[in-house]
C-alpha cells in the first residue's frame, strides 16, 4: 500500500497539465451555433490565456487524494491476490525472494520449474484451481478484483477532480476540494458522487487488458532470477497502457460526460428520487447522433499523451518501492 501510495502522487504531480487538457477536451460538447471543438493548440492557449500556468494544476488536489488511495487499495489487492495463489507481487524477481526478505523462513528445495509457485490447500474435492497453472487467467482475475475494489472506494474523489478541470469563468468556482464535496452534496446531494460509477467500472476492462499484457511483456523480457531493468519497465507499461487505452477509451468519454452534468435537487420529484435525464444508454445515444463515432473517441490523443507517461511512472516507481521495502523489511 505505501509503494501504491507514492507511485499515485509521483504520477499525479508528473502528468496533471495532460490529465486537464485531456479532461477538457472530452467534456466539451457539439452545440448547433456555438464554436466547435477546441483543438489540443487552442485548449492550451485557452488555459494560459484565462488561468495562466495555475490552469494547468486544477484539480492537482483532488487528483492527489485520489491517487494516493487508488493505486495503494489497487496494487494492494492485485498483489494481495497473486501471492495467496503463489505468484511473486511486481517488484520481486521471485515469490521466494520476496517472501525470504519480508520474512525469512527455511524453504524446502523444489525441483521443477515451479519452484516459486506456493499454493493453498488442495480443493477438498481434489482438483486445483486452474489459475494456478495459467497465470493469465490468475492476472485477469487480480486486475479486475483489484480495479472494483479502488473504483467503488474511490470514484467520488474522481468525480469532484473532474468537476474541478472543467469548471468555466462563467459559474461560481469551487475554492478547495472540501468546499467542492460541501457544495455538491448541498445542491445535488449524495447519489451525485457516484454519477458515472457505471462506465467506471466496465472501464475495469482496461486494466483486465492492461495488466496481464504487462504481466507477460515482463515475461517475455525479463532474465531468469534478475531484476527487470528499469528501460525495459517503460517499455511494457507504455505498450501495454496504450493498447489497453486505445480498446477501451469510450467508456472514459461517457463517464466525462455523466459527472459534469448538473442535477439540482430541484429535479427530485415527491417521492426523493432524482428525475431521470437521461442514463449511460441514454448518453451514449445522443452523443453518437450529434458528434457521430468518432466523439467517444474525443481528447483520445491527449489522453495516451497523459495515460502512457502516467502509466510508465506509477509502474516504474511502484516497482522500484517494492524492491527498497522488500529489501529493508525486517
Amino acid at each position: 500500500m505505501i509503494a501504491g501510495a507514492g507511485s499515485g502522487i509521483v504520477a499525479s504531480i508528473a502528468t496533471c497539465p495532460l490529465d486537464v487538457i485531456k479532461t477538457k477536451l472530452q467534456a466539451q460538447r457539439a452545440v448547433i451555433g456555438q464554436p466547435g471543438y477546441l483543438g489540443v493548440g487552442d485548449t492550451i492557449r485557452k488555459i494560459l490565456r484565462e488561468d495562466g500556468l495555475r490552469g494547468f494544476y486544477r484539480g492537482l488536489g483532488p487528483t492527489m487524494f485520489g491517487y494516493l488511495p487508488t493505486w495503494a487499495i489497487y496494487f494492494a489487492v492485485y498483489d494481495g491476490i497473486k501471492t495467496y495463489f503463489g505468484q511473486p507481487p511486481l517488484g520481486a524477481t521471485s515469490l521466494s525472494t520476496y517472501r525470504s526478505a519480508a520474512a525469512p523462513v527455511p524453504s524446502p528445495p523444489r525441483r521443477s520449474h515451479t519452484q516459486d509457485k506456493l499454493y493453498p490447500a488442495a480443493q477438498v474435492k481434489g482438483y486445483q484451481p486452474v489459475i494456478r497453472e495459467h497465470p493469465w487467467s490468475l492476472h485477469i482475475f487480480s486486475a479486475m478484483a483489484a480495479g472494483t475494489a479502488s473504483t467503488i472506494c474511490t470514484y467520488p474523489l474522481w468525480f469532484i477532480k473532474t468537476r474541478f478541470m472543467t469548471q468555466s469563468r462563467d459559474e461560481v468556482r469551487y475554492r478547495h476540494t472540501l468546499d467542492a464535496a460541501v457544495t455538491i452534496f448541498k445542491s445535488e446531494g449524495l447519489l451525485a458522487f457516484y454519477r458515472g460509477l457505471l462506465p467506471s467500472l466496465l472501464g475495469i476492462l482496461h486494466v483486465a487488458v492492461q495488466f496481464p499484457l504487462y504481466e507477460q511483456l515482463k515475461a517475455w523480457s525479463r532474465t531468469p532470477n534478475e531484476p527487470l531493468p528499469i528501460q525495459k519497465i517503460l517499455m511494457c507499461s507504455a505498450i501495454a497502457k496504450m493498447t489497453a487505452s486505445v480498446a477501451t477509451y469510450p467508456h472514459e468519454v461517457l463517464r466525462t460526460r455523466l459527472q459534469t452534468e448538473r442535477r439540482p435537487l430541484s429535479d427530485v420529484s415527491s417521492d426523493g428520487m432524482i428525475k431521470p435525464k437521461g442514463g449511460i444508454i441514454h448518453i451514449t445515444t445522443k452523443l453518437i447522433q450529434r458528434e457521430g463515432w468518432t466523439g467517444l473517441y474525443k481528447g483520445l490523443s491527449v489522453n495516451l499523451l497523459r495515460t502512457v507517461p502516467n502509466s510508465a511512472v506509477t509502474m516504474l516507481t511502484y516497482e522500484l518501492l517494492m524492491r527498497q521495502l522488500s529489501r529493508h523489511q525486517p
